[in-house]
């Protein structure tokens, strides 16, 4: 079995984050990486990765996928017309073995082992993952009979008569190709795969449905980064391989990385400090993750995540917030702000 993940494309990075979908950082980790840990769990190693020319970072940092421990086949798509046009476009590379469509910008943060049992248990043409969320408008729904089976399929209903989401892992033999070679663009100009799964149901093709009761996240929004952020951080196991000094308090979970220093500080866990980081005189956490090389100094940051390189001082109250790379965050008498369109900004009066 090989797997086909997706990057999510242009715009579905967190505001403020130029980083791509597949490299945003949950607890000091790139999506990516939950991704093929997933997939490695489940025995998969043969990984192909759609991205476009601006995801050229993913490349540089993960090669040919060695370092995790997989095989990685980048696959070049200039314009993202739908997540069945990404499966017809990997067609070369999938040829007619099963695969795994993954969505790269979600994370499963207790893996997907039971949908691979199901699949490989059943054995229908598609095993799609699903769970109920609050408005069925916004998702791709699928209404499932008693036995699980899928008996339809719509993208974003204006009437949804059921609460199951497709949430981004499907499972698929090669019966999916004649599908999605069959379906035309929707509405939106795309080759939706709900369509593509239809077009298996109403061909009387098996198409089953697995519960996720586990915690999942699309990291497309600040919000849903820091929450995802939140959760993966409570896995943590104390471990301290940096530099923490006489005046310094870690309390609770608390990792610090190698090269990393503490001083004069208190780091409250859950927290992870990365490589290369200093913090002096300064409280950080809890559920705040700092990147490589950082500098926090005379500050104080919570519930938070901070990126490679960047710096803040003299700043007390930062909480619920992103710092991008290298961006530096200071304090100062006035107020001096560049402020993009849209923008949602709070100032403390």
């Amino acid at each position: 079995m090989k797997a086909l993940v997706l990057s999510g494309g242009a715009g579905t990075s967190p505001a403020g984050c130029s980083l791509p979908a597949l490299l945003v950082p949950i607890a000091n980790k790139p999506v990516l990486e939950y991704v093929v840990e997933n997939l490695r769990d489940i025995g998969i190693t043969e990984i192909g990765v759609v991205v476009s020319e601006s995801e050229h970072e993913v490349v540089e940092l993960f090669g040919d996928g060695s370092v995790l421990g997989v095989s990685l086949t980048y696959l070049d798509q200039q314009s993202s017309l739908g997540l069945a046009h990404s499966v017809r476009l990997a067609r070369p590379f999938l040829g007619d073995d099963d695969f795994v469509l993954y969505l790269g910008g979600t994370v499963f943060a207790e893996g997907i082992s039971h949908i691979a049992e199901d699949f490989e248990r059943l054995r229908p043409s598609a095993q799609v993952l699903v769970d109920k969320v609050e408005d069925p408008r916004l998702y791709g729904i699928a209404e499932v009979d008693e036995n699980s089976r899928v008996t339809r399929l719509i993208e974003r209903p204006r009437e949804p008569r059921s609460d199951l989401a497709m949430i981004g892992v499907y499972f698929f033999t090669s019966a999916i190709h004649a599908a999605v070679d069959a379906i035309e663009p929707s509405w939106r100009g795309e080759f939706e795969i709900t369509d593509a799964l239809q077009w298996l149901v109403t061909h009387e093709r098996d198409v089953r449905a697995s519960s996720y009761s586990g915690f999942w996240k699309d990291t497309g929004k600040i919000e849903d980064v820091l929450e995802c952020n939140r959760e993966l951080l409570l896995g943590l196991r104390a471990d301290n391989q940096g530099v923490v000094d006489s005046e310094s308090r870690l309390i609770g979970d608390v990792v610090i990385e190698e090269g990393a220093r503490v001083v004069r500080s208190c780091i409250v866990g859950p927290a992870i400090i990365g490589p290369g980081t200093l913090v002096e005189e300064s409280i950080v956490g809890p559920y705040t993750s700092v990147g490589a090389d950082c500098r926090i100094t005379e500050s104080g940051v919570a519930d938070s995540i901070v990126l490679n390189e960047a710096s803040v001082h003299n700043v007390s109250g930062i909480e619920t917030s992103l710092i991008g790379r290298k961006a530096r965050v200071g304090s100062a008498r006035q107020h001096r702000l560049v402020v993009g369109d849209g923008a949602h900004v709070e100032v403390a009066a």
